[in-house]
């Protein structure tokens, strides 16, 4: 990556499966590698959960890092659409919708995410694509 590329880090529940495939979803429609990741329970999630002032249980959503700035819940899934290849980059535009009625659909998928897609006791194994980018 040349010094000039932007990067940003994803913090995702570990333990989620929707995450885990939320994850595998971005890694195949980011082409220029722009996404790194980090499980939100681990010792790097952890550190940088506390580096940007978040509490450590805070897995109720994930956490996307760009540069000294963060975002969670629908503004971080949008942010991130936008860099995605494909038509993905249009849903950016959902941005426009107040942040109260897109964090409030957010919600509602975290809060029942266990319960439509699983859990896992532990951490995906990454592919081959996915590990050069984890930060584990």
């Amino acid at each position: 990556m040349k010094n000039d590329d932007p990067f940003s880090i994803v913090l995702i529940d570990g333990q989620c499966l929707l995450c885990q495939s939320a994850t595998k979803f971005i890694v195949h429609h980011d082409p220029v590698g722009r996404f790194y990741f980090a499980s939100l329970q681990s010792e790097t999630g952890q550190r940088l959960l506390g580096n940007v002032g978040l509490p450590l249980d805070h897995i109720s959503t994930f956490v996307l890092i760009e540069g000294d700035r963060y975002f969670t819940q629908s503004t971080a899934a949008l942010r991130i659409a936008r860099h995605l290849r494909g038509l993905w980059p249009l849903t950016y535009g959902i941005i426009l919708l107040p942040r109260f009625i897109r964090d409030t659909v957010y919600q509602y998928i975290a809060r029942n995410r266990y319960r439509w897609f699983g859990q896992s006791d532990q951490c995906m194994l990454p592919t081959s694509d996915l590990k050069g980018r984890l930060l584990e």
